[in-house]
């Protein structure tokens, strides 16, 4: 019987009218957009499905509805007896990886990724203001390796490397300012492309310094229990196995970097030595998670990574 890694997509990932064929097909999806609903108090399946680009976009926004797309997938997997031996999320996608994991009950997730949103957008909101109005963000530099990307944004002012995406796709996050003289120079080096990213801040950088430190007390009440099943960390990019470092992790989450692809290599590792047969989902909207295993520079022979964010993908397992 083969074992499942689930690979939880981030901010970025949503799209207006996303999964909804999804949630038509499948009963135990919609009843998670409910209660989602229900619990954060304003209609996600709304917010999901009639909202624009840009409503879509903002943290308090966009965090929440592709949590919820993303729950509402792992129980669709579920209702086809599918359920994850490992799990682990890119950015934001580590909170829907906590729940699978049953580090975070469904009520605390929603709780918290809604205070995480609303923070984080506060705090981009205020950064931008203290830049004329330029908006903060992150900038994917793809063709440049990440050392070469780092030494860059080391000559920039309010840039930094954020995500480790794959040996040849790094992320900066910075401001309006800084990052457009970081997107200029990498271009004079060779970078096939420097693409600003639809989000609405300077994520995983010590820009976002007072959405931890405000974070940090949002969630001090709440429990994190230690993971029942393999469980990996873009902070450390290695396993995490208490409740306690992922809840410390999850406020430095805002400020430090994503070790994407050191967590690739440490989740296949564990995957060679098991012997067993595996099979990797991205449970949720986009394909974004399944394109950088693909491209992560591993041997991973026929090991791929299969996105599932529509009805025809699930009726297909």
């Amino acid at each position: 019987m083969a074992k499942y890694a689930f690979l939880f997509p981030g901010q970025g990932a949503q799209a207006p009218g996303m999964m909804k064929d999804v949630c038509e097909a499948y009963p135990e999806c919609k009843k998670v957009l409910d209660d989602v609903s229900a619990i954060w108090g304003k209609d996600v399946a709304k917010l999901m499905w009639e909202a624009d680009a840009a409503e879509l976009s903002r943290s308090d926004n966009s965090q929440m509805a592709i949590t919820a797309a993303s729950i509402a997938t792992v129980k669709a997997l579920e209702a086809k007896g599918i359920t994850p031996d490992a799990v682990m999320g890119f950015s934001l996608g580590e909170f829907p990886a906590l729940y699978a994991a049953g580090v975070l009950s469904f009520e605390d997730v929603i709780k918290v990724v809604a205070k995480r949103g609303a923070i984080m957008q506060k705090v981009c909101e205020q950064i931008a203001q203290e830049n004329e109005g330029h908006a903060p963000g992150m900038t994917a530099v793809i063709g440049l390796g990440p050392d070469q990307v780092k030494e860059i944004a080391g000559k920039c002012e309010n840039v930094y490397a954020a995500n480790m995406n794959s040996p040849v796709q790094t992320v900066l996050s910075g401001t309006f300012d800084g990052l457009t003289q970081a997107e200029a120079l990498c271009k004079e080096a060779g970078a096939r492309r420097a693409l600003r990213l639809a989000v609405a801040g300077p994520f995983h950088s010590p820009l976002m310094q007072r959405a931890a430190d405000e974070f940090e007390k949002a969630i001090a009440d709440v429990t994190f229990n230690d993971p029942k099943i393999a469980l990996f960390s873009n902070v450390t990019g290695k396993q995490a196995t208490s409740g306690a470092e992922i809840k410390k992790n999850a406020v430095l989450h805002l400020i430090q970097s994503v070790l994407w692809t050191d967590e690739e290599k440490v989740l296949l590792d564990m995957i060679k030595s098991s012997g067993e047969e595996w099979k990797l989902y991205e449970p949720g909207p986009g394909k974004v998670l399944s394109g950088l295993w693909a491209k992560c520079g591993l041997e991973i022979g026929e090991l791929s990574c299969s996105e599932i964010n529509t009805a025809e993908a699930l009726n297909n397992l």
